[in-house]
């Protein structure tokens, strides 16, 4: 059985945030670098909703996971 995978795209939706490719640059440009010690979900800009759905991906390494990492990634360079 194949995970579902999902884009960039599709997780900033999920957050209720603009999906489309300009929208999601100029937020990790303005987000951008998210300090080390910080951890994604512990950001300041996230609500407490948001905060809480990527805690929980991470921590269950659920089908998210890894486009969740990838967002961290982004913003800490």
């Amino acid at each position: 059985m194949e995970l579902p995978t999902h884009s960039m795209s599709n997780l900033f939706a999920q957050l209720g945030l603009p999906a489309d490719e300009a929208a999601i640059e100029r937020f990790i440009a303005s987000h951008s670098p998210l300090p080390e010690n910080v951890a994604l979900a512990d950001a300041s800009f996230w609500t407490p909703a948001q905060a809480a759905f990527l805690r929980e991906e991470i921590g269950d390494d659920a089908d998210w996971a890894e486009v969740v990492d990838q967002l961290n990634l982004s913003l800490r360079s």
